[in-house]
């Protein structure tokens, strides 16, 4: 497999651990780092298609790590924590994270998270390359080739998972989407993502699509339902 993953740990006994493990997989394009500092220098430099980062680094922090690699990567972060309350799942998940394996964790386990990522980013690049690369709904268009997005003309900055939730959303504008349905369809059938996940990305999105995020007039939510993208604001 040429798929690049980035092993993220000061704990240099789980970076080997999880490099075996990986190996016996098939992936060969493996990297490490075991400071936040070289984990951001690490991701401008190697463009890896997965991070598996820890929160707890000597420097930096993963959390901040992750939102400074939000800034120029789309790449799939799974963060590894010993913090096992929702609170903490929240947080990372909000701050650009795709998924959260909490210590102890079996090697096995963290292979299959990976492999499930990658899964989602072939299939979200096979449906990009099957239809339009511009989609517009409303004021908002995305240019998914480019993975640009604007809003009235002018570029805003989603992160990865904004991004393939968003464009689901546009592709179904009009329809009500269950919570369900975006887990199968963003996240991965897979996904252990918690019930508060959803609540938080599309909070985040309509921060960055709505005029007035706290009264949202065209990301919905149709109560005991789902969510709705409408088409016209007015």
């Amino acid at each position: 497999m040429d798929h690049k993953i980035l092993l993220v740990d000061d704990e240099r006994d789980i970076v080997e651990l999880l490099e075996e493990v990986l190996r016996q997989e098939g992936f060969q394009n493996i990297q490490k780092a075991y400071t936040g500092t070289e984990a951001i220098n690490a991701c401008r430099e190697l463009h890896p298609d997965v991070v598996v980062l820890d929160i707890m680094l000597p420097d930096i922090d993963g959390l901040e790590v992750c939102k400074q690699i939000r800034t120029f990567s789309f790449c799939s972060i799974l963060f590894l924590s010993s913090k096992n309350d929702d609170i903490d799942k929240i947080l990372g998940l909000s701050c650009g994270g795709d998924d959260y394996i909490t210590k102890p964790f079996s090697p096995r386990e963290v292979v299959f998270r990976v492999k499930a990522q990658l899964r989602r980013q072939q299939y979200q690049t096979t449906a990009c390359q099957n239809k339009n690369p511009l989609l517009t709904v409303g004021l908002l268009s995305i240019d998914k080739e480019s993975c640009r997005v604007y809003k009235s003309g002018k570029e805003i900055c989603l992160t990865g998972r904004e991004f393939l939730l968003l464009t689901y959303l546009m592709e179904n504008a009009e329809k009500i989407i269950s919570k369900e349905r975006l887990y199968e369809q963003v996240w991965g059938e897979y996904s252990s993502i918690c019930d508060n996940t959803i609540m938080v990305h599309i909070r985040h999105l309509r921060e960055k699509i709505e005029d007035c995020p706290s009264h949202p007039q065209q990301l919905i939510t149709v109560k005991g339902l789902g969510y709705k993208l409408k088409k016209r604001t007015d």
